[in-house]
């Protein structure tokens, strides 16, 4: 941070204005952490559906989850892979707050006039194999996708945002949809066609957020001051 300027040296970090409020970068940052945090606790609600769609199966978490790993590359070409770093690790409490919460909620005794206490917790009350897997999950597929993003993004020299986007999701994805629905799953129901129903759900998403993205990040390019706002071909690697 500079002294006395409401600015900091690091480069596309966000910064404050004159009264110490956010400026427009640091807004869109806190923006896209929220909506990860939202798509991340609302995908530990819905994980314990198993649904069809197109005759294929899937948790139908699926689609919410799907959502954070755009938002993750978003931050990592904008703001740089440290910042990617934080939302995951920022994520992981919020996910962990969220089971907390749900726990909380189950435990307290209902009131009497609450008929549909069976129902509640046959709705929200997952099981530590469920929690277990979507941390473990989170943890391995998240990080490896701001991993790979970052290494085809000093590989290609900033350029071909669309292949970064889709490599790294694409990959991340697949390891997602393998370690959780092993521990969430193994013993239960087949496993193959679950994680096949997940990924391709997820693959259909990672291709259609690709324009997007592209929108997203044009758009922050031109309020996030600093380096790390311009293509990486302009400037040395991370």
């Amino acid at each position: 941070m500079i002294p006395g300027s409401g600015k900091t040296d690091e480069p596309g970090a966000a910064t404050l204005g004159p009264a110490g409020a956010p400026d427009r970068g640091g807004l869109a940052l806190m923006g896209l952490a929220a909506l990860s945090a939202a798509a991340l606790a609302i995908a530990a609600v819905l994980a314990n559906k198993i649904a069809v769609i197109g005759g294929l199966t899937i948790s139908a978490g699926a689609v919410a989850y799907a959502l954070t790993f755009p938002i993750s590359d978003v931050v990592c070409e904008v703001w740089g892979k440290r910042h990617a770093a934080w939302l995951v690790g920022f994520g992981f409490i919020a996910l962990v707050a969220t089971y907390g919460l749900i726990h909380l909620a189950l435990w307290m005794t209902p009131a009497p006039v609450y008929r549909h206490e069976a129902a509640f917790r046959l709705v929200v009350g997952g099981t530590l194999r469920i929690i277990a897997a979507s941390l473990t999950a989170y943890l391995v597929s998240q990080f490896h996708d701001v991993w790979m993003f970052s290494l085809w993004k000093r590989v290609t020299r900033g350029r071909h945002l669309w292949l970064r986007n889709n490599v790294s999701t694409l990959v991340s994805q697949f390891i997602d949809s393998v370690v959780f629905c092993t521990i969430a799953f193994y013993g239960i129901v087949p496993l193959w066609p679950l994680i096949w129903g997940q990924y391709v759900i997820k693959l259909v998403v990672a291709l259609a957020d690709t324009p997007l993205v592209y929108l997203v990040v044009g758009l922050l390019r031109r309020v996030v001051p600093g380096p790390a706002s311009q293509p990486a071909r302009a400037r040395k690697s991370e």
